[in-house]
């Protein structure tokens, strides 16, 4: 094959040109060393393994996970050779790797959220008893949709349930969970809570959740969240930040609406309940009514015996004034004028004496 003379630039745009034929995009996984982040606006770090090491830069904006150094991860990129002779890997995404890794990049985007107060608990709010209208965004393909749709359905129904499909995993899932949390948001009549569930998987597989632009779009919803995502002991960014976890996808439709039968059961206990203390009180009112009666009469006795005890004693006052009892004690009524002269009346218990009044004398 002929050779052909190129210039410094025409060489490395052949290069770039057969690269990107080639290799529009690859995948490399290795471990980050040297990380760094100039202007606030620029990532650069280098990513190796035992036999290699390869520059990769990229706009900070594309980090959707924070990194430092030591981590692994797998990175999606553009190979370029820059006009200054380097040889880079131009970063489209970037994912952790490894329990180590992700746990790692779940702790340092934790501790950067919680700093600006988005795990408060003031910020949470509550979600309706009973809602009416619902938005669920999940792959509509998976067990944990279908068992969601049949608890809600068999605790309640009569929901009206929109529901988004979306991968749940992988590096496509975190954008288009973000398109359908953003499309309910934009509705005219919002539904009254916005649901994301997805079943158990590996850590790798929920680290989808832990994505930094998908937290922050479950936090700026307008719409109340409820997450339920993997099982109990599973902890991700996204329910963290949600207003309501669900441990389950399970518990998320438990959490969601009552169960119809125990409202049913529970409304008849109470009733039954509300019966037997009106039956009681009844009774105690009666009884106390009666108490009530007795001591009035008792009280009204008291004072009659006391008023026919006080005219007992007047009775006696009485019979003692009368001017007969005082006659036959041996006294005597004396009428008529007290002067020499006058003719007096005198009266007994027995007899009415008629006398002339012959001397009056001062005692």
């Amino acid at each position: 094959m002929e050779n052909v003379l190129l210039s410094v630039s025409e060489f490395v745009a052949v290069i770039n040109q057969t690269l990107e034929y080639a290799y529009p995009t690859v995948q490399v996984e290795g471990e980050v060393a040297e990380f760094r982040i100039a202007q606030g606006k620029w990532v650069s770090f280098k990513l190796k393994d035992d036999g290699a090491i390869v520059n990769c830069f990229t706009a900070l904006s594309q980090m959707r996970v924070p990194l430092e150094d030591g981590m692994r991860v797998v990175v999606v990129a553009a190979p370029r050779l820059n006009v200054k002779g380097y040889f880079n890997l131009n970063i489209r995404a970037v994912k952790p790797v490894g329990e180590g890794s992700i746990k790692k990049g779940f702790e340092l985007l934790k501790a950067k959220l919680e700093k600006e107060g988005l795990f408060a608990e003031e910020r949470k709010r509550q979600l309706p008893r009973v809602p009416k209208h619902i938005a669920v965004i999940t792959s509509t393909e998976s067990a944990a949709y279908a068992d969601f749709v049949k608890i809600i359905n068999e605790r309640w129904g009569g929901l009206e349930v929109d529901v988004a499909h979306t991968q749940v995993q992988g590096m496509p899932a975190p954008d288009q969970i973000i398109r359908a949390i953003r499309y309910f948001n934009s509705l005219e009549v919002l539904p009254e809570v916005l649901v994301i569930i997805r079943g158990g998987g590996s850590a790798e597989d929920l680290s989808t959740f832990n994505d930094e632009p998908l937290v922050r779009a479950i936090a700026e919803s307008r719409i109340p969240t409820l997450v339920g995502v993997g099982h109990e002991v599973d902890h991700t960014l996204a329910d963290m930040i949600s207003d309501v976890r669900a441990a389950t996808p399970t518990n998320a439709a438990q959490i969601l609406v009552p169960d119809r039968q125990e409202i049913i059961r529970s409304s008849r206990a109470q009733a039954s309940s509300v019966g037997y203390l009106l039956t009681q009180a009844i009774d105690s009112y009666s009884r106390q009514t009666k108490e009530n009666l007795n001591a009035a009469f008792s009280r009204m006795q008291e004072k009659l015996d006391a008023t026919f005890e006080q005219l007992g004693v007047l009775r006696v006052a009485v019979a003692q004034l009368n001017p007969e009892n005082v006659l036959k004690r041996g006294y005597a009524l004396l009428r008529g004028e007290q002067r020499i002269g006058a003719i007096l009346e005198i009266e007994t218990v027995k007899h009415i004496i008629t006398a002339e009044v012959q001397d009056v004398r001062q005692k």
